[in-house]
């Protein structure tokens, strides 16, 4: 039977690197999976509100709603408290999908009004 050694400190750093660079693929994997997912949960966001902004164009409702947008950002901000997120990074975070929203509903409005005008026969009006 063989006598047991104790790695050298060497062998020790080597094999504590070893564990780490595999937890360090592990988690980085797991961040891709998520950055993923966001992308795919920010397009089906972004499908629902271009039917909102093609709605508010048909019926000449205005492209920002800023009390919903108060409430929202609240909703948002005790959402992430409870998850331990801070509050102002999910603020920031929305704030600015609110504003591309509003930048593609005020995008959706202004081809309504010109297609309208088209049909009227009018000029088309330029972009904001």
């Amino acid at each position: 039977m063989s006598e047991w050694t104790a790695p050298s400190a060497e062998e020790a750093a080597t094999v504590a690197d070893e564990a780490a660079r595999e937890r360090l693929l592990y988690l980085r994997s797991s961040i891709d999976n998520l950055d993923a997912a966001l992308v795919h949960l920010l397009a089906e966001r972004f499908k629902c509100t271009q039917q909102v902004g093609e709605l508010k164009a048909r019926h000449s409702l205005p492209p920002a709603d800023p009390a919903r947008e108060a409430a929202q950002i609240e909703r948002l901000r005790r959402l992430a408290e409870d998850a331990r997120l801070d509050p102002a990074f999910a603020e920031k975070f929305l704030n600015f999908i609110i504003d591309e929203v509003v930048r593609h509903h005020k995008a959706i409005a202004h081809q309504a009004t010109n297609s309208n005008n088209e049909l009227r026969g009018e000029a088309p009006t330029s972009a904001e």
